[in-house]
């Protein structure tokens, strides 16, 4: 079987490619661009812009194509309030939109899409379900519901499309948001939370991501969402504090009144000069925790990556690349 994988040259796609290979299949990886990684020797690259339907449609899909889109614009780099739609929308549903089109041009049923926890907005019930209600609260939460509406209509067409909600992931590679906290830390600076720091933070690793994928496959594609979280989560104090002792640092943790700060943010994003975005923040010191235990019914996953683990990994990351080292992955776009 043809494995064709659109940004899979991204994040998750990079580590999705060296599954298929391993388990004996052929993979095409269809991105904007390449970078030298050594799957490439056994993968073929198809250049594709998934903004461009033509660019899509030239890359040949085939009826019996398995097909993946990890093609994502994603929070990072933060953009200011005005060009957060035309920022977003173009990859994230219009992309998904062309990929679906090509599919049906070509009879190929069989999709695996990324989508996003942040579907969800602020935690009403918890922990949260696939059914937990969805009020995204900015355009990169809008432009991923908007792709689980399409595949609901192009699913009564007779499509088999998985859709993925993942948080936070983290791994080789992309620290995104992450740098900030990692700076606070090596300078010896205060670490200040949204909130008391009582919460739960949940990751979830971009290797459980990759093997999630391929569990959907394996499993016939079935027509569900499902989320993808660690198992656990510890709060974000002691997240944070076992993070501050494994550096050796003198960082403290600073609790804050929560309203206070999203309403500073708030005035920083009005002003045209956001440090985080709405999404991120407005929902920083709520119980988000996903419930993950569908996707162990149905696919036979479970997340492997502790969010201890992968926050450390994280920052070695970012020590090793600080003291001018070579890294195993290289770098990438957060997403």
């Amino acid at each position: 079987m043809r494995h064709l994988i659109f940004g899979g040259d991204g994040f998750v796609g990079r580590h999705l490619a060296p599954k298929l290979l391993a388990d004996g299949e052929e993979v095409v990886v269809a991105d904007i661009a390449r970078s030298d990684l050594p799957h490439y020797r056994s993968v073929r690259y198809v250049s594709c812009d998934v903004t461009d339907p033509a660019s899509v449609a030239s890359v040949g899909l085939k009826a019996d194509d398995m097909v993946y889109n990890l093609s994502a614009k994603m929070l990072s780099p933060i953009q200011v309030r005005s060009k957060r739609h035309e920022f977003f929308f173009p990859v994230n549903f219009h992309g998904t939109e062309h990929i679906i089109q090509a599919m049906d041009k070509a009879g190929a049923p069989r999709l695996v899409h990324y989508t996003t926890d942040m579907i969800y907005g602020h935690t009403i019930t918890q922990p949260m379900t696939e059914e937990h209600p969805v009020a995204p609260l900015g355009e990169y939460g809008w432009s991923k519901q908007k792709t689980e509406e399409l595949a609901a209509e192009w699913r009564k067409r007779g499509m088999s499309i998985s859709l993925f909600r993942p948080r936070l992931i983290i791994g080789p590679g992309r620290l995104g948001i992450l740098e900030k906290l990692f700076k606070l830390i090596d300078w010896n600076l205060p670490v200040p939370m949204i909130g008391s720091g009582k919460n739960p933070y949940q990751f979830i690793s971009v290797f459980d991501c990759a093997e999630a994928a391929r569990a959907a496959w394996k499993a016939g594609v079935p027509n569900e969402a499902y989320n993808l979280g660690s198992l656990n989560p510890p709060p974000v104090r002691k997240l944070l504090g076992d993070l501050i002792r494994h550096a050796g640092s003198k960082s403290i943790l600073i609790p804050t009144p929560g309203w206070a700060v999203k309403r500073t943010l708030d005035l920083l994003d009005l002003l045209n000069m956001p440090i985080m975005d709405p999404e991120q923040y407005l929902i920083a010191d709520e119980d988000c925790v996903l419930d993950v235990s569908k996707a162990e019914r149905q696919l036979g996953w479970v997340p492997q990556y502790r969010d201890e683990d992968m926050l450390i990994a994280a920052y070695s990351e970012y020590r090793t690349r600080k003291d001018g080292h070579d890294v195993a992955a290289k770098h990438v776009p957060a997403e």
